[in-house]
């Protein structure tokens, strides 16, 4: 059978679902973090320019883009609310996969859930198994591409369970999405392109759930898809692939970001941060920093003089210039106040990076760095450092809301942040009404 088919018959068995108290909960903590990533993004150059495409492309409908008091049909409101989630990369990864579910999967379901007036329950079913299948296929290529190339698959399953299509159509809607993603690769069989992460479409993840969602609704107009997409053993381990789909709980499995900027970063940004805080290191008589990490670091671009606010995600050195210069909170949030200074491009010069062997065996299972600071003639040594929030120490759920906080304080006033907070605490009793209002109602930035 083709692996889309199975995938179908997962989705189309999970209407029902009955949650456990660890996926609900999950759940619920996941679409915290990716309320707090939405809106600490929504005045970043890209989802600005994807709300004003989106709007002429795409208008009509009475789906919010959120916090906009704006609203457009399931495939505009999806682009633009995944924007906003994806834009300084805040949102939340999964080791396994290589890649960010939940800027995919989460706005997907809470567009079909009010569209097809979903229970609280419906909904948390559909983020649940959206993860699920999205995370499943991710893990199981064997080529590095980002997250645009597998996320559809997680959108196609949450907006298949809610809109209860039938299991022939998922498949093709599958297939259909699979062919239309974005096209990212970074390696594999034969000739690739080579994706820019540095520039506004970084991942590809808001452009793969328009394909996801039109590939859904092509399907359940009798539109056909390449079935046997992901029969292929030289570019997907077929072996494991769907087995245990509903029994992986990949859901309670990802990590938490704390600064706004490419995981390959938050590594080397909190051993500098250690360091700076055990030492008390004026920036400025830092001679050199060395960060010692694995191949995945060293596969970003890495600007000491980025090119614009997106490629400071994807430099390590500028990243630890700005929080040498301006303290540990400098990427919670990123703005666009930290592009081009001269007082952080004096310290990303001098950010050197380079593999460690040992480290780089470890990974992707972790994601592990050490910093050297060379200061006034001596050497200051990390340990090798971690990143926090990773799935074996996840943040509580007031650490998630502290990080809302902080994320967005920029764009929100402490008036707005409380109301965002009770409604994500009512949507955890049971009741996603108050954030649908919120979406719908509440106006924060430029929007």
């Amino acid at each position: 059978m083709e692996v889309v088919r199975e995938l179908a018959a997962y989705v189309a068995a999970a209407d029902g679902l009955v949650l456990t108290d660890a996926q609900r909960d999950a759940a619920c903590r996941c679409v915290l973090d990716l309320v707090a990533a939405a809106v600490a993004g929504i005045d970043a150059p890209g989802p600005r320019a994807v709300r004003k495409a989106a709007i002429l492309t795409m208008a009509g409908g009475a789906l919010p883009i959120w916090f906009s008091g704006q609203a457009l049909g399931l495939a505009g409101a999806i682009w633009c609310n995944t924007a906003a989630a994806a834009a300084l990369d805040l949102d939340d990864g999964h080791r396994i996969a290589r890649g960010h579910p939940g800027a995919a999967v989460i706005p997907a379901a809470f567009a079909a859930a009010q569209e097809q007036e979903a229970s609280t329950e419906e909904l948390l079913q559909a983020i649940v198994v959206g993860y699920e299948v999205g995370v499943a296929v991710g893990a199981a290529r064997r080529f590095y591409a980002n997250t645009g190339m597998w996320s559809g698959y997680g959108v196609v399953a949450a907006l298949g369970l809610l809109r209860h299509t039938r299991a022939g159509q998922l498949a093709h809607a599958f297939a259909i999405a699979g062919v239309g993603a974005p096209n990212q690769l970074h390696a594999g069989a034969g000739p690739a392109f080579r994706a820019q992460e540095g520039s506004d479409v970084k991942e590809g993840i808001p452009w793969s759930g328009v394909t996801a969602a039109n590939a859904l609704l092509l399907a359940e107009s009798g539109h056909s898809g390449p079935l046997a997409l992901l029969n292929d053993d030289q570019h997907f381990r077929l072996e494991g692939l769907v087995e245990g789909l509903g029994r992986q709980n990949y859901i309670t499995r990802n990590y938490v970001k704390f600064h706004a900027c490419c995981r390959h970063v938050h590594g080397p940004l909190e051993a500098l941060l250690g360091l700076l805080a055990q030492h008390r290191c004026d920036p400025q008589r830092i001679e050199a920093i060395e960060v010692e990490t694995y191949g995945g670091a060293l596969r970003i671009a890495n600007r000491p003089r980025p090119e614009g606010f997106t490629d400071i995600q994807f430099s390590i050195p500028y990243c630890l210039g700005l929080a040498a210069v301006d303290g540990p909170d400098a990427l919670l949030p990123l703005t666009e106040a930290a592009v081009d200074r001269p007082d952080v491009v004096a310290v990303a010069e001098r950010v050197s990076v380079r593999l460690d062997p040992e480290l780089d065996a470890r990974f992707p299972a972790e994601t592990l760095s050490r910093v050297k600071i060379r200061i006034d003639g001596r050497t200051l040594v990390s340990p090798v450092t971690a990143p926090s929030g990773e799935a074996d120490a996840p943040p509580s759920w007031l650490e998630l809301e502290d990080k809302l906080r902080k994320a967005t304080r920029n764009v929100a006033n402490p008036s707005q942040q409380d109301m965002l907070l009770d409604a994500l605490r009512k949507l955890r009793d049971g009741d996603h009404a108050p954030l649908q209002e919120a979406f719908r109602t509440l106006r924060l930035g430029q929007a």
